[in-house]
């Protein structure tokens, strides 16, 4: 008998792979479908991700919220996500067919943080990044978005002495980065580098983030030193099928406030001061209050898979002084489109501004505190009627009758600025996009200025005087990103991002200036000017152009949400740098751990340390500085005859001499820091300490012509300087702030909100380059009358940025002479500094049902001022009664002072002030019509009150030397307070 049985096990085993395979075959080809909707409102969510759990398979739903995904055998669970809303997991079992209701996850929007390229979750950053949002913003008439931020940011300076409205604010975070690069942080708006903050209207900005550490911004490389801050415009339109409208407008009165108190007319002349028979004050004849509107309106909606929004900002800014003030006019729109079951994503930002400026000359602020006040605004004689136009004036040394001043020099200025960005997005994977952007920006600007036949400070004596300038500049930037995310295990999470970037700058400008008029005709015809050529004229242009390229990545990881990791590297090349020293690295890493996932932390909801690494650069104002730079000398005639016009010519200069070594600045920056929430993150807030070391910074060095040139072998200087990379600074400081989440019970609720600086202020390490350089560098003369000769700022090695020096006021004689400890001014003494040992900002909100309030103090202290008023006004000698006599509350009075005004340590005085800065009070009516969703008004108040014992006009920290003109040194004279700074203002704002 035969044996069948191991044929029979073959053909079992045959039958059940064959079953098995058919079985697996038809779970593979098995599918399931399903909608995802809103869970509040009902509609579909269009673009949410649904995926196999502990797989890469997925799909994202189409317009109507609707997927279709192929499952396998071992599929268990659907995770299902939309920014926005909470992840949610869905069993599958036997389904084929599901819906999925998400609910919005309104923490998870208020935590998402963008940082370079991207955004992270709050939980998972490892830097030093702060994060601001609408209701954190300053209130009132804010017509930059630096003012938003104004005492927000632990860290941030911003400040604008005086209330200037067309002046521009100083921005520093973490201190002095550079001496003539730019010292400002970075602006990204909407993904775009280097814009200006001239490109965005205040009430379009959806979040600012602050990128303070050299981690954080060494992701920008080259441009990251002075710090990142990123703008986020506001992009998402309403839900589906529907439109949102939003119209605010308002109206705002400044007042000038905390003038310096002078002798009355009766004083003056009591004093030994001429009597010209009037009684006039002056600062009233000059400024009065000023009236501003503003008006914002917006449409924003959805339709299918696309998203818009569209506005236009008009803002009416005047000063305190006819003729002072600008008119901007911002419109933007940002549009979005999703195709390909919006796998695939278009971005489109298009913002334009125009800005027209009107100003007068600032030191009509000056003669307007010290012009003689017995003297008449008009004069009624033939010789006041021919030669000022019926205004006073008098042939005297530094005697400008202000009213006319202000009436007879007119500057305007034209600014235009395009701001275009393209952005596309493709989904490869579900884990992986692919991005790529183009953007160009491009800012136009026309200016004017305009000297009167009849002005008796410059137009008298060129019998009318005109000027023209343009200024263009185009900046296209081209970048592009891969991204991938992956979970390497079931607890680690990995983030992947390369890019590559391409940025072209070009600037041209022109500049005509002519003199001697027949009539008024200014600036719109020069060609009337009959002298164009000596004082009060010129005629210039220029152009120039740089390139930056880039290649950059960044990992990182997240263990289990307890610890996380970022590392990054960027590599620039620069066109602007000598050949031998053209590209550039900047590294950065970070690690930080959440103890509470790890430990019980008791009160503690969240314990994260953290610490961080980062080099980032700088990139220098001018791509030119490393070659051998010539520009136009002097005029030649060659025959030295007149008569003949045929041989003149403009010689040729060479400015500097080529350094092929010329490098990037470079800031290393350490930085250690605890991101703490307690009692359920009830009190959340940061506390960070950094050091900081500035290294090659760029500085335009004397040498010897003829001498070998040690940055160019073989070749000797043929001019008398030299750009090296020269100093080395250092810097730490230490940064808290916290938040308290509504305070109180009942119906009455508190949140306040607190943030500090301790500097450690700048400190000179190098002035030297091989054997080029300097022990010290010496500037800012206090001025004209008789004080021109000595400078007051001393930046020696070793010392601190900024120290001001001069002789100590030991007393005075009985006739009310100085006494001071010398006259040499190598033997003079360190009086203070004009930086902050501090800065501090306080916002206190309250609700109370429809009701809120909110107020805001602001404050600086350890920072010196020379007071230039009391410098030059304050002394009873003969000499000085040509001009009104300032007295504040530390002017001698008994005896008066009757030296010559020379410089000492009593007109240095502490500047420390704190300053309710804005005040707001609100009522949100409640509304029950479909088409009206929320209805607010308010009144504001900014610059309410100071506390100071400073008697100059602002307390505010001078970062920089106003009066300075030259870029790479203005920073090295910081706290000098120039007697034609802008009045301080007080507003008040009604919608």
């Amino acid at each position: 008998m035969r044996n069948y049985l191991p044929k029979l096990k073959t053909l079992m085993l045959a039958f059940a792979l064959t079953l098995g395979a058919t079985l697996a075959a038809n779970a593979q080809s098995r599918t399931i479908s399903g909608t995802v909707m809103d869970a509040s409102l009902g509609d579909p969510v269009p673009g949410a991700t649904v995926i196999v759990k502990g797989t890469t398979r997925g799909t994202a739903t189409d317009l109507d919220g609707k997927f279709t995904l192929p499952l396998q055998a071992e599929d268990q669970v659907l995770v299902i996500s939309f920014v926005g809303y909470m992840t949610q997991e869905v069993e599958i079992g036997n389904q084929t067919n599901i819906t999925v209701n998400l609910e919005e996850d309104i923490q998870s929007l208020e935590e998402a943080v963008v940082i370079g390229y991207g955004s992270q979750d709050k939980k998972e950053i490892t830097s030093a990044v702060v994060g601001v949002k609408p209701e954190d913003f300053n209130r009132g008439n804010v017509s930059n978005p630096a003012q938003l931020l104004q005492g927000k940011v632990a860290g941030l300076s911003i400040t604008r002495p005086g209330g200037n409205p067309n002046n521009a604010f100083n921005i520093r975070l973490r201190g002095l980065s550079t001496f003539g690069a730019n010292s400002s942080p970075l602006i990204v708006l909407d993904g775009v580098i280097g814009a200006s903050l001239e490109n965005v209207d205040p009430n379009d900005i959806q979040s600012i983030d602050v990128l303070k550490d050299g981690s954080a911004a060494a992701i920008y490389g080259a441009r990251g030193s002075s710090g990142v801050i990123l703008i986020t415009t506001t992009k998402q339109g309403s839900r589906e099928g529907s439109t949102n409208v939003t119209i605010n407008s308002f109206a705002t009165v400044d007042q000038a406030t905390n003038l310096i108190p002078i002798l009355s007319a009766e004083e003056f002349v009591a004093r030994g001061g001429t009597d010209f028979g009037s009684n006039t004050d002056w600062r009233n004849e000059l400024i009065d209050d000023a009236l501003s509107y503003t008006t914002n309106a917006s449409v924003s909606g959805s339709f299918g898979n696309s998203n818009y929004m569209a506005s236009v900002n008009y803002r009416d800014n005047n000063g305190i002084v006819n003729g002072v003030g600008n008119e901007r006019l911002n419109t933007r729109m940002n549009f979005s489109q999703g195709a390909l079951n919006n796998r695939l994503r278009f971005n489109i930002n298009l913002s334009f501004t125009n800005l027209d400026s009107e100003s007068i000359n600032d030191a009509a602020f000056r003669y307007a505190t010290i012009y003689n006040p017995t003297a008449p605004v008009f004069e009624n004689t033939e010789d006041a009627q021919n030669r000022f136009g019926g205004y006073f004036q008098r042939d005297l040394f530094d005697f400008y009758n202000p009213v006319a001043l202000a009436n007879q020099q007119k500057f305007v200025g034209e600014t235009k600025t395009a701001l275009t960005s393209y952005r596309v997005e493709y989904d490869i994977l579900p884990n992986l996009t692919a991005t790529a952007q183009y953007s160009q920006d491009r800012r136009n600007t026309l200016s004017g200025g305009f000297w009167s036949l009849q002005d008796f400070q410059v137009g008298l004596g060129a019998t009318g005087s005109a000027e023209r300038n343009t200024f263009d500049r185009k900046q296209r930037i081209f970048e592009t990103t891969l991204r991938y995310e992956t979970d390497l295990s079931d607890k680690l999470n990995m983030t992947l991002l390369g890019g590559a970037g391409l940025q072209y700058t070009t600037n041209q400008g022109f500049n005509a200036r002519v003199r001697q008029y027949l009539f008024d005709l200014g600036w719109n015809n020069l060609g009337a000017g009959a002298i164009r050529l000596g004082n009060n004229t010129n005629v210039s242009s220029f152009a120039n152009e740089d390139q930056l390229n880039s290649v950059f990545g960044r990992a990182n990881f997240n263990w289990d949400n307890m610890i996380f990791l970022s590392a990054s590297v960027r590599a620039e090349t620069y066109s602007g740098f000598g050949p031998n020293n053209q590209t550039g690295y900047f590294p950065a890493f970070s690690i930080g751990s959440d103890f509470t996932q790890i430990f019980d932390m008791g009160v503690f909801s969240q314990f994260k340390p953290r610490v961080s690494f980062g080099v980032t650069g700088n990139l220098p104002p001018s791509p030119t500085l490393a070659l051998g730079v010539f520009g136009n000398g002097n005029r030649i005639d060659l025959d030295g005859d007149p008569l003949t016009q045929n041989d003149i010519f403009v010689g040729i200069n060479q400015f500097s001499n080529p350094n092929r070594d010329l490098k990037w600045e470079t800031k290393e920056e350490l930085n250690f820091g605890v991101d703490f929430g307690m009692f359920n993150n009830k009190v959340t807030g940061s506390i960070d300490y950094y050091t900081r070391n500035i290294s090659d910074l760029l500085f335009n060095v004397p040498v010897a012509t003829g001498a070998p040139n040690p940055f160019d072998p073989g070749r000797f200087n043929t001019a008398g300087s030299t750009w090296v990379n020269l100093a080395n600074l250092r810097a730490a400081g230490f940064e808290f702030a916290a938040s308290v989440n509504q305070i109180g019970k009942g119906a009455l609720k508190w949140t306040p909100t607190f943030n500090f600086t301790i500097y450690d202020k700048t400190t000179i390490e190098s002035l030297s380059a091989g054997e080029l350089g300097f022990e010290e560098l010496r500037f800012a003369t206090p001025g004209s009358p008789g004080q021109n000769n000595n400078q007051i700022i001393y930046n020696r090695v070793g010392q601190n940025l900024g120290d001001i020096y001069g002789p100590r006021l030991n007393g005075l004689t009985e006739n009310g002479e100085y006494i001071l400890s010398t006259t040499d001014p190598n033997e003079f003494e360190k009086l203070g500094n004009g930086l902050p040992k501090g800065e501090f900002g306080f916002t206190n909100s309250f609700m109370y049902g429809q009701w809120s309030l909110n107020f805001f103090l602001r404050g600086a202290w350890g920072h010196d001022l020379y007071n230039s008023y009391r410098g030059f006004y304050e002394n009873a000698d003969g000499a000085s009664n040509t001009w009104n006599s300032v007295v504040t509350a530390k002017t001698p009075t008994n005896p008066l002072v009757s030296s010559t005004p020379t410089f000492n340590s009593s007109v240095v005085e502490d500047a420390s002030f704190i300053r309710l800065d804005n005040a707001e009070l609100g009522y949100n009516f409640k509304t029950n019509s479909p088409n009206l969703s929320s209805l607010r008004v308010y009144f504001a108040a900014q610059n309410l009150f100071t506390i100071t014992n400073y008697t100059g006009v602002d307390p505010e920290v001078r970062t920089n030397d106003s009066e300075n003109g030259d870029a790479f040194t203005s920073a090295l004279s910081p706290g000098i307070e120039r007697r034609n700074t802008y009045f301080q203002t007080r507003s008040f704002t009604l919608v």
